[in-house]
């Protein structure tokens, strides 16, 4: 054993690393770090959503709290059949992304009473959870950002109709708001499973399909361009400065101040969504959190989003947000 340190101009982290570290140790790993970026997420102050200190009616932080621990064992049978892949051991048609999201999405629902908690952010943490098994890493334990981003494509790419099938079952249990009429397959209508194996419908298909208002969706198609080449860099970039709470707060406005909120298109329109958007950009053009102005804005924000039974909440934002702390983790940063 020895000890790594990692350096974010003045951050200084340390941890323990074996250099022969098994796949059952690198799938722990992988799962620790997802867990951890759930955690740092819901923590953070950011407006319109739930965090430490504000709540929406019937679901409080906790509940977060309680997911992120939930889903840490399907995060590491993810990583493990990704690892499985990386040996062939396993085709990587096999690796079952609906059903590991499907089983998730049914272990978070069973430890805690909050309703849909994390359900987007799942969706896109465990094509990640599986490409990092598959990723090699240096004797750091670190991965290869542009490694890791092929296998995510691949995986996603490799999925099948029973894939699509599982989805659908995790949507019906998490029972997510905003869910309106889709062009074809509609999640809500009853006869789509039965679609889905009869046309062969796999997975990315479907995705393809709802990523023209679905940012979780367009993520998938698109080889998640808003977390590798907008937030993750970003937020980076932040860290080196500003405290962590900050960087993160930062780093959600930056996506909303660039990215309409799909989520909040769904339920009240895109121009609502255009009209949030815009106020994000705001505040940070204010200075955010480290000015007095910003603070302000942001508090005004924050309550504007607040109004008529949160169906402003910028949930995609945050999923997103999510997603940028996993590469942050998984590159070895720690708070």
């Amino acid at each position: 054993m020895f000890v790594f340190f990692i350096n974010f101009n003045n951050l200084f982290c340390a941890f323990k690393v074996d250099a022969s570290m098994s796949n059952q140790e690198k799938a722990q790993h992988i799962s620790k770090c997802l867990e951890l970026a759930i955690l740092l997420e819901v923590s953070a102050e950011k407006p319109g959503n739930v965090n430490l200190t504000s709540s929406f009616e019937g679901t409080i932080c906790q509940h977060f709290l309680a997911s992120a621990v939930a889903a840490g064992p399907t995060f590491q049978k993810a990583a493990n059949r990704g690892a499985s892949v990386a040996e062939n051991k396993l085709g990587i048609s096999e690796v079952g992304l609906g059903r590991l999201i499907k089983t998730c999405t049914a272990d978070v629902n069973a430890w805690q009473r909050g309703g849909n908690t994390i359900l987007g952010t799942v969706m896109l943490f465990m094509p990640v959870a599986v490409a990092a098994g598959m990723t090699p890493t240096n004797k750091n334990y670190a991965f290869d950002f542009s490694v890791l981003r092929k296998n995510i494509d691949l995986a996603v790419k490799s999925t099948t109709a029973l894939d699509s099938v599982h989805l659908y079952e995790a949507i019906d249990i998490a029972n997510p708001s905003g869910l309106n009429d889709a062009p074809d397959l509609d999640v809500t209508d009853s006869r789509s499973k039965e679609r889905l194996i009869k046309e062969n419908v796999t997975l990315f298909e479907v995705f393809k399909i709802a990523s023209a208002y679905d940012d979780i969706c367009a993520e998938w198609v698109n080889n998640y361009p808003v977390t590798f080449d907008l937030a993750y860099p970003y937020l980076m970039e932040q860290l080196k400065s500003k405290p962590l709470s900050t960087a993160v707060v930062h780093t959600f406005l930056k996506i909303l101040s660039e990215r309409h909120d799909t989520f909040i298109a769904r339920k009240v329109g895109k121009e609502k969504a255009q009209e949030v958007s815009a106020d994000a950009k705001t505040v940070l053009e204010l200075g955010g959190l480290e000015t007095e102005k910003g603070q302000k804005s942001l508090k005004e924000f924050d309550f504007k989003l607040r109004l008529s039974q949160n169906k402003c909440n910028p949930g995609t934002t945050a999923d997103l947000t999510a997603a940028a702390l996993a590469l942050c983790t998984l590159s070895g940063y720690r708070p």
